[in-house]
């Protein structure tokens, strides 16, 4: 133990007890170049060794959406891995690259906004987006106004908060009813957290810090699934990262930044559940900002929690019976069924992440700690919540990820050896990036939920102006397959029209755990229902089930008589139980 210590104190002891802000590019090298070289080469030997050792061991991984034991099946791994030799090879060369500070910023979010863009095909594999797209089509059908009004009654919003669907209601009604601007919204918010980042790890430390924690952000390949998708979980991480960014300032510099960390503590909790819990941050920069000036903090904390407190009193004065049905909700069903819906943080700091962040940030914990830095606990709360309350689901906890990468960064940025930090940071994001494209993007375009994407591409193409939806049950499935109608909607400009909105569930007893027991208790959309009664004759007929070759009820037999089969989506996979099969019928 004597020698570990030893080691661990010749590492640290190059740095610097306090970290400057103003770090400077004299700290190129902590050594000759041979052995510069040398560790660039262990850095880039030991990227491959982690990745095939992820592989050979991706049976632990049991992340519910893209676990390694399944997208990698059937994928030849020999061309990823020359993949990931090129993409080492480009991260040396750009390892000696210093961008300089004033345009770091413009070239984070540039360049992962690039990023992002390649997993835009992913299709809507998460149900949970046909309850923001309802929400946000009927602020775009009938104004703010309406949606202010009707929110959490006519429009039904389960346990989801107003503010991310009010957002996409607002980005259908600017740019219209299509999926490319959400995407470019929801993209937008990944790179702006991408950009928030890098300025908190500046405005705590300095901006080689900044710069390492915001790349990492593309060291996280289930995060960059998240992105394309119609989902709060993104926009939700962006306004945390911003409520974190802005109280830092206003304990800090006061002024305006008062009043900009209320409205963004505000817009966080409004975003998510989750996210009060994840906001318990904010005492806590007070609190490691109080060597500025006891009094100066308080008066801040004050201001700060004064403004707070008149805009949380006029959102529960607009919709207080509402956030409390839903919070009863989620203590009476969602708190108790969390352990069945678990996930390993092996699977989320070691297969969905990277194994050099986790290490990194157990690292850091140790220069922290060293260097008595009060400022670290600001990044490494989150992830002790995380830890303490034994997160069951990375869906939950993907707002700290920004947090975990700062605390990455700030091991890293502790090895005194700027190339190699470099080195060591473009290859990790190199690593996910090679992964999250080569095998996430493919696996997720090969599930079933593709033939929804590409169902209403036909729709597009045809001569009908309605489509008539009928829905036929999943036995081996717990969703309700009419979920899919309003996604299909999404993806069409042709009016849809839901004909069934499905039966019962054969075990109504499984639902009173599970996380898809929204798809029956809400009710089917107003404009997807509106002149159901009403048969067009002229209508196409959409027809969605759960295997190819199912059986057509009567009253289906009996709308389709005089047409024919002009079109069957029926990819499928065997990850999930649930399969949403296309077939298009329209009149001879």
């Amino acid at each position: 133990m004597s020698r570990v210590a030893n080691c661990l104190d010749w590492l640290t002891s190059r740095i610097p007890a306090p970290l400057s802000t103003t770090a400077t590019e004299a700290e190129e090298s902590s050594g000759g170049v041979e052995i510069d070289t040398l560790l660039m080469a262990l850095v880039s030997l030991l990227t491959l060794s982690a990745f095939l050792l992820l592989y050979i061991f991706r049976a632990l991984d049991d992340n519910s959406l893209v676990s390694w034991q399944w997208a990698f099946v059937g994928v030849d791994v020999r061309p990823l891995l020359l993949a990931l030799a090129v993409a080492i090879a480009a991260s040396l060369a750009l390892s000696g690259v210093r961008v300089p500070v004033r345009l770091q910023a413009a070239a984070l979010f540039g360049g992962s906004f690039l990023a992002a863009a390649m997993l835009w095909p992913i299709p809507e594999v998460n149900v949970d987006a046909a309850r923001y797209f309802v929400q946000a089509k009927s602020l775009e059908l009938h104004g703010v106004g309406y949606f202010l009004q009707h929110w959490g009654s006519e429009i039904p919003a389960w346990t989801d908060l107003p503010l991310v669907p009010f957002i996409y209601g607002l980005v259908f009604g600017i740019l219209g009813e299509q999926r490319i601007a959400i995407q470019v919204v929801s993209t937008s918010f990944f790179c702006g957290t991408v950009l928030l980042t890098y300025l908190i790890g500046r405005t705590l430390w300095n901006a080689r810090i900044g710069a390492y924690a915001a790349v990492l952000l593309l060291a996280m390949p289930y995060l960059l699934t998240q992105v394309p998708l119609m989902l709060v979980d993104v926009p939700t991480m962006f306004f945390l990262t911003l409520a974190v960014f802005t109280t830092i300032k206003a304990v800090r510099c006061g002024g305006g930044w008062l009043m900009a960390a209320a409205v963004a503590i505000t817009m966080a909790a409004l975003c998510k559940y989750t996210n009060w819990l994840m906001l318990s941050v904010v005492p806590v920069i007070f609190l490691t900002h109080l060597d500025g000036g006891t009094r100066s903090t308080a008066r801040r904390a004050g201001a700060v929690c004064l403004a707070l407190g008149l805009l949380v009193g006029a959102v529960v004065l607009w919709k207080g019976e509402v956030l409390a049905g839903q919070i009863a909700l989620l203590l009476s069903y969602q708190v108790p069924a969390l352990g069945g819906w678990s996930e390993s943080l092996i699977s989320t700091f070691l297969f969905q992440t990277h194994p050099f962040v986790a290490a990194a940030a157990l690292w850091s914990l140790y220069l922290a700690v060293k260097r008595r830095d009060l400022k670290f606990a600001v990044v490494a709360w989150l992830l002790v919540l995380v830890v303490a309350f034994e997160a069951p689901r990375i869906r939950y906890i993907l707002m700290i990820f920004p947090m975990l990468a700062l605390m990455a960064a700030y091991g890293l940025e502790g090895l005194g050896n700027a190339r190699l930090g470099r080195h060591l940071v473009a290859c990790t994001a190199a690593a996910m990036l090679v992964t999250a494209i080569f095998v996430y993007l493919p696996f997720l375009q090969g599930t079933s939920a593709r033939n929804i994407q590409k169902a209403g591409a036909y729709l597009d193409s045809i001569a009908a102006q309605q489509v008539d939806v009928f829905v036929q049950p999943q036995p081996g499935s717990i969703v309700n397959p009419a979920v899919s109608v309003p996604l299909l909607d999404l993806f069409t400009d042709k009016r849809v029209v839901l004909r069934s909105w499905g039966t019962a569930p054969a075990d109504p007893k499984s639902l009173e755990t599970s996380p898809l027991r929204f798809t029956w208790e809400l009710p089917a959309p107003r404009f997807l229902t509106s002149g159901a009664n009403t048969p067009t004759s002229a209508a196409a007929v959409a027809v969605l089930s759960g295997r190819r070759g199912q059986a057509l009820p009567d009253v289906v037999a009996r709308r389709i008589a005089g047409y024919r089969l002009t079109r069957e989506f029926a990819q499928s996979d065997r990850a999930f139980r649930y399969q949403t099969l296309v077939r298009i019928y329209e009149p001879q």
